[in-house]
């Protein structure tokens, strides 16, 4: 199937209905009906733009690993689903009133843009207290159930309904989709995370393992290092380790060593810290239960372990109060972002998204029809669709 792109055409209704976007030829959005079953093709032919909505025209979407967890029946859904939550596209179509990005800039068509994968209310106690990425009544791209007047709601469509109050950040037009594409979701998260470190301990001269060089690991190397951080990242598969290499890490290990093994986390530790060889600041982006032992058992006095890769229910953690007390440590989780956060991994990407081999971590990049097959490969960080 081949999916052309479209000139919407915009059609006036009464004020009150909200404005009426019609697509020629119909926008497309795959869509998952439910474990076991292929995604099927659905026209969209129209679209009901609310007072501060934007229709966006998806240049480049990526695979996340919460994509492929939800259709192997790993992760609860509710069905028929629009998958997709990273993603780089053209704006089209503004409901009444327009959009304003994150810096208060009004949108404008034909801007490219990139949003966040979450959308908050801005009303509720936790928007007011700072922290609207954990929002009373926080909807999620590629996560909520399609229905009437949202039906394109995720990345894995020819268009996106970006609905009002989702923070949209406008991006460079050099900087190639794959990119850019990941900053709604590892991007921003990694820069969440970074940001809870360097509260308690700053990332200037800062020894730093992280544990995982998945896209996460892989964007945290780049950007500690960015911020004048030794790097060390464990992770048990050896080509990853030789990608956290191109990332700025000064070293890497493997938790599957034998004790006192060269290759194993103390020695890479010590080769870079010196005596100084406890790191100051952790950060576990695998989700392994084994990783977040690990680091805390390595951290400093005074030190920080963020969390951000355990999103999946696991083991518990057994933690012993005294060592909390004794070494002054601080544990933080970091889930989701907030809107500085998408800003600031924008920010990254425009200064160093060249500079890190960022685009090859996209190994594969497949027709929207084909998205099937793009949720069954692997041997990459990420793989792409591209209507």
């Amino acid at each position: 199937m081949t999916i052309k792109a479209v000139t919407p055409r915009v059609v006036e209704p009464p004020a009150s209905l909200g404005m009426g976007v019609s697509v020629y030829p119909s926008a497309t959005a795959m869509v998952w009906p439910g474990e076991g079953h292929a995604h099927e093709a659905v026209a969209v032919p129209g679209v009901r733009l609310g007072p501060g909505d934007t229709l966006v025209e998806v240049e480049l979407a990526t695979v996340c690993g919460s994509d492929v967890e939800t259709v192997l029946g790993h992760r609860p859904a509710s069905t028929p689903l629009v998958l997709g939550h990273e993603q780089v596209g053209r704006v089209i179509a503004l409901g009444r009133g327009g959009a304003k990005t994150t810096d208060g800039k009004r949108v404008v068509l034909g801007e490219r843009v990139v949003w966040s994968a979450a959308v908050p209310c801005g009303r509720c106690a936790r928007c007011r207290r700072g922290v609207p990425q954990q929002c009373a009544s926080l909807q999620k791209y590629g996560h909520e159930r399609m229905r009437r007047g949202w039906e394109l709601s995720g990345g894995f469509a020819t268009h996106t309904h970006i609905l009002g109050g989702t923070p949209l950040v406008a991006v460079p037009e050099h900087l190639p989709a794959e990119v850019l594409a990941p900053a709604s979701c590892p991007t921003a998260t990694v820069a969440a995370a970074l940001e809870a470190a360097a509260a308690i301990v700053p990332l200037d001269g800062a020894l730093v393992v992280i544990a995982g060089a998945g896209m996460l690991g892989l964007t945290a190397a780049a950007m500690a290092t960015e911020a004048g951080a030794k790097v060390v990242v464990s992770d048990p598969v050896p080509e990853r380790r030789d990608a956290a290499l191109l990332f700025g890490a000064v070293a890497v290990a493997d938790p599957a060593a034998a004790p006192g093994s060269r290759s194993g986390l103390p020695h890479a530790l010590a080769k870079v810290g010196g005596r100084a060889s406890a790191p100051s600041i952790a950060l576990e982006l695998s989700g392994a239960d084994s990783a977040v032992r690990s680091l805390l058992s390595v951290v400093d006095v005074g030190g920080v372990l963020v969390l951000a890769g355990s999103v999946s229910p696991g083991s518990d953690l057994p933690v012993v109060p005294e060592i909390l007390v004794r070494h002054l440590l601080t544990i933080r989780g970091v889930h989701n972002y907030a809107p500085r956060h998408l800003e600031e991994a924008v920010r990254f990407l425009s200064d160093a998204g060249t500079k890190y081999p960022f685009a090859q971590q996209v190994g594969a990049v497949f027709p929207l029809a084909e998205v099937d097959a793009a949720l069954a490969s692997s041997g990459f960080p990420r793989v792409a669709v591209r209507p």
